[in-house]
């Protein structure tokens, strides 16, 4: 239900990025952050992250929004593609560059490997027919807190365990950490749900959120679906896609990989059914941390 002024009070949104199907940890975090959004009673948006060509599938965020159709999973929005915004990444950059909390940096990766991996200090200067990236700047001590609505309490120093955060890569192309937060605030997201392999990409958009004057929504990191070797799915060959032909099965092992009672969904045999039987169960406390192993038993893939 949206507020006296018309904004929602609680509006949450899958983002995908169109590098290759939705497997089984996509639909777990589109199912999952579904699910928490409708048993608020709120919206769920749909948002392609489609910042970075070279790692991209040609025709694959067309498929992920089909095989989002098939299982049932309807945004309530337009559909925003972040190719389509880059003039709204580069005025939040001249903001932060003209306040003096972003910066150009030079340094190449082997600069960087040399400072350990985390950016306190330029160590290189211009340099003929290179382009600088461009740094949020974070001071040492910069401890950042929050409260995960499935991980419980969170605290990082972002001054020393990750350093100044990269916005403009480069080669010109858009950061994840500045694209992200300047869409949430753009499309009033008030709840991120997503998976935990994020996690630890909170507090940077938190201090990016606050250099900008954007508001921080709550945040919410779902159990990260792992394989045999406990690698995340999209870095394994266990990434097999979910089959849009027969969703079922993998609605069912997304729901039970939830902490959800598998005897809820086991008798019913259709798509609007099974999610309507999933809104009215749904128990949010269940969901478990941490990692959760792939078992092919049960879930559908297509081939």
């Amino acid at each position: 239900m949206p507020t006296q002024d018309g904004s929602p009070t609680y509006r949450g949104r899958f983002a995908p990025s169109p590098t290759g199907p939705l497997h089984f940890g996509s639909l777990l975090a589109a199912f999952g952050s579904w699910l928490l959004a409708r048993h608020a009673g709120g919206e769920w948006w749909v948002r392609i992250e489609d910042l970075d060509p070279p790692r991209e599938q040609a025709g694959a965020a067309d498929r992920q929004l089909r095989t989002l159709e098939a299982f049932g999973l309807h945004a309530d929005g337009p559909i925003v593609r972040q190719s389509d915004r880059d003039a709204v990444y580069r005025a939040a950059l001249e903001r932060l560059l003209a306040n003096g909390d972003a910066f150009a940096c030079w340094c190449s990766r082997s600069d960087l490997a040399s400072l350990g991996g985390i950016h306190h200090a330029c160590v290189a200067g211009p340099q003929p027919g290179r382009v600088p990236a461009i740094r949020l700047r974070i001071p040492r001590g910069s401890d950042v807190a929050f409260d995960d609505a499935i991980q419980g309490r969170i605290v990082q120093d972002v001054g020393a365990e990750v350093g100044d955060i990269v916005l403009r890569r480069a080669d010109g192309l858009w950061a994840y950490q500045l694209a992200v937060v300047v869409d949430d605030a753009a499309q009033g997201i008030t709840d991120v749900v997503r998976g935990a392999d994020l996690l630890d990409s909170t507090p940077r958009q938190i201090l990016l959120q606050r250099a900008l004057g954007l508001p921080t929504p709550r945040y919410a990191h779902l159990p990260l679906v792992v394989d045999p070797e406990g690698r995340k799915l999209s870095k394994s060959l266990a990434a097999m896609p979910v089959d849009d032909a027969n969703p079922l099965p993998a609605l069912r092992a997304a729901w039970r990989s939830l902490g959800q009672d598998p005897r809820i969904l086991e008798h019913i045999a259709d798509v609007p059914g099974a999610l309507a039987a999933a809104r009215a169960a749904f128990a949010p406390p269940n969901i478990p941390p941490g990692s959760i192993a792939l078992h092919n038993t049960g879930v559908a893939f297509a081939t």
